[in-house]
């Protein structure tokens, strides 16, 4: 069979699991998903809905009972960080949480220097995730599609590398990082207006369950079998 087909078969696959998950909890979704999926089909997702982080968190999904007692931590997280850092945009995704700043909030326009206020918020959301050191962070730089893809794809690398750095100063560890460069590549906004390419220019945070959770998770699904 050729990729194309078993690509088209795979979304196909996708989006009746997703149509099947209408009416239930994220964490739900998450869990179910979990189950059904893993990395592969977290990529497919990515790749086929040009949303990077729906494909990250589901392609690091546990599913099952462990899947929902994680979703559960990722809740409580979740809401912790809606709480203490009023500027970003914090959604949480099957077993995971995206974390979105409008570069704006950040940066200036075309620097990778942080601003004075982006380091207050970033102080905020470090505060938080100190207090969960069983997570993976990956930082993703997004860009408009001004200028070269070259030049874009590095600005995206200089301002998730000057994200991580401020944290690891905040007591993060890098092992717990991972930055990318995702350039103009990914919009979730149109380009064709001033306002949609600002908010196009943003840092995303993906917040996943690293293997001590996962395997906690499920030890205790286990002993409650």
């Amino acid at each position: 069979m050729r990729q194309g087909t078993k690509l088209m078969y795979a979304v196909v696959a996708i989006s009746m699991l997703l149509a099947a998950c209408k009416g239930m909890t994220k964490t739900q979704k998450g869990a179910i998903i979990g189950t059904t999926s893993g990395a592969a089909i977290g990529g497919v997702i990515g790749r086929a809905s040009g949303n990077t982080a729906l494909g990250t968190i589901i392609g690091a999904a546990v599913g099952g009972t462990a899947g929902v007692l994680i979703g559960k931590q990722m809740d409580k997280q979740a809401e912790e960080i809606k709480k203490q850092v009023p500027n970003a945009k914090v959604e949480r995704v099957g077993e995971g949480i995206e974390i979105e700043f409008e570069s704006k909030v950040l940066f200036d326009f075309d620097k990778a220097g942080l601003k004075t206020e982006a380091k207050n918020s970033l102080n905020e959301l470090a505060a938080v995730l100190k207090k969960y050191p069983d997570t993976n962070i990956e930082i993703q730089g997004h860009t408009d599609n001004k200028g070269s893809d070259a030049y874009n794809e590095s600005l995206s690398q200089r301002r998730a590398n000057t994200v991580m750095m401020y944290l690891i100063d905040k007591g993060i560890q890098s092992s717990r990082m991972n930055p990318k460069p995702m350039g103009e590549n990914y919009p979730k906004y149109s380009n064709d207006t001033e306002e949609g390419r600002a908010q196009n220019r943003r840092v995303e945070f993906l917040i996943t369950a690293n293997e001590k959770m996962k395997s906690d998770a499920q030890k205790q699904a286990g002993s409650s079998n």
